[in-house]
């Protein structure tokens, strides 16, 4: 039998039929929609007289545009309340099941789905989020989809989907002492640019991501988007079983152990093939920022912000554009950048391990006088943990805001904006322009441990040193 890699194994147990434009016909296992793409796919349904196929299959939560500074209903913002009560009033008419904001589930999509046990390896799994290769973390093909595709998706249970390539990323050794996903991730779409992952699905492994736990697995998954790629996973392990047992969508009882033995054998088959094939020492990763316009523009904490100087005509354009809009010094170092914001939160950092993480180094530092720091959790399911474990605490004393589950200052779509070029020193995964409410906005992405350095020092700083003591 020929040897395959986990993409071609779980693409060929879903695909429907090929068509003649070359693209093959997929079936989704799971749909997971939110507030922001799903109004008009329903809109669709009902002008067509349409019921969802298999409304088992999709499962909704709001998270984009809900409020982390209020709970109580009617919300002050307008467009807020009438986008979650569309969706509340679609998921009852369509028999969808909805984690609303009642139910202590509500969260970020992509946290959402991996707790409830609703992400599962060898599963096709679709969200109007560009985000969804987050789910890739437990060995599923995940894909973003937009708006359209949401509604075919809903009609039908399939999708018309282009082949992609495979390409293998190991980064091997050992990370070194506060290094963490965030980093491992940052350097890799440094490396690799916005767009080389154009056509690819990433097959994530080697010893640094064997030894990873399934969150910071996620993590990484989770920014595929960001470095051009699709898709983005890792193979399904023990640990991705351990995560996922006692969920509670997970098989239970006598079905555990055929769907684990199943799950097992969609990892890709040792000496398969790959398109292309990456290399990383984990030993040259050190805490990475961004210092641009996209996620590609990062330096390691010690470097300096890149000089045009000499370059090419395009890559010239490109930083200088960048500096100009970050109001940075080309030559000068990034630490040190004053920054008036930090962001600890989204579906890229926001869960528990992230939390914990920072309270652990957080006790006994205070959050720079002028400095806004808030800390949103990705789900109630994570607030709630938290709370339990006193994080919330630990925060609230060091000076930070603790705020209730969404995706918050990510996209911006909720009343956690910028306000005019402040400079937001975050945990989320998008340093484009005007991403965080405000037009002219600046964004440097690092990881959750580096957000609280800059909160406590007020400038980028290395946490390696803040937290040494």
């Amino acid at each position: 039998m020929m040897k395959r890699n986990l993409f071609e194994k779980v693409w060929d147990a879903h695909a429907v039929g090929q068509l003649q434009n070359g693209q093959t016909q997929l079936f989704v296992g799971r749909h997971l929609i939110h507030e922001v793409t799903s109004p008009q796919a329903f809109g669709m349904l009902r002008e067509k007289s349409l019921p969802v196929r298999y409304p088992e299959r999709t499962f909704a939560t709001v998270d984009h545009i809900v409020p982390t500074n209020e709970t109580q209903e009617p919300y002050s913002d307008p467009l807020a309340d009438a986008m979650i009560k569309e969706l509340r009033k679609n998921c009852q008419d369509f028999d969808v099941t909805f984690f609303d904001v009642d139910t202590g589930k509500q969260g970020i999509v992509h946290v959402v789905g991996p707790e409830q046990g609703l992400t599962q390896p060898g599963m096709t799994i679709a969200c109007g989020d560009s985000h969804t290769s987050t789910h890739g973390a437990f060995g599923a093909i995940a894909f973003g989809i937009g708006t359209s595709q949401v509604r075919d998706l809903l009609a039908t249970q399939t999708m018309a989907l282009g082949k992609l390539k495979v390409r293998r990323i190991e980064v091997n050794g050992s990370l070194n002492p506060g290094i963490y996903a965030k980093d491992v991730i940052l350097h890799i779409i440094k490396l690799l640019g916005v767009n080389g992952g154009t056509g690819f699905a990433y097959e994530y492994a080697g010893e640094v991501f064997d030894s990873f736990s399934m969150e910071e697995r996620m993590t990484a998954c989770n920014m595929s988007i960001e470095g051009g790629a699709r898709v983005g996973y890792v193979n399904p392990d023990a640990k991705t079983f351990d995560y996922l047992k006692g969920r509670p969508y997970s098989p239970q009882d006598e079905d555990w152990d055929k769907a684990t033995s199943e799950w097992a054998s969609f990892a890709s088959d040792e000496g398969c093939q790959y398109d292309d094939l990456v290399k990383i020492d984990a030993s040259e990763i050190g805490p990475t920022v961004t210092w641009g316009i996209n996620p590609s523009q990062a330096i390691g904490i010690d470097e300096t912000i890149p000089d045009s100087t000499g370059m090419g005509e395009k890559e010239k354009a490109s930083i200088d554009e960048a500096i100009e809009y970050m109001k940075i010094t080309p030559g000068a170092p990034i630490k040190g950048t004053p920054i008036d914001v930090a962001f600890i939160g989204s579906c890229t950092n926001g869960r528990i391990s992230d939390l914990e993480e920072v309270a652990r180094q957080l006790g006994g530092h205070k959050v720079k006088e002028g400095v806004k720091a808030i800390v949103v959790p990705g789900s109630q399911v994570v607030s709630k943990l938290a709370e339990a474990k006193g994080l919330d605490k630990i925060f609230r004393e060091a000076g930070f805001e603790w705020r209730f589950a969404g995706c918050s200052m990510c996209l911006a779509m909720n009343p956690d904006k910028l306000i005019g070029d402040q400079l937001c020193a975050s945990s989320s995964n998008r340093n484009f322009k005007g991403r965080q409410g405000s037009p002219t906005g600046r964004t440097m992405l690092m990881s959750p441990i580096m957000v609280a350095a800059a909160a406590i020092t007020g400038v980028v700083s290395d946490s390696r040193e803040v937290f040494s003591s």
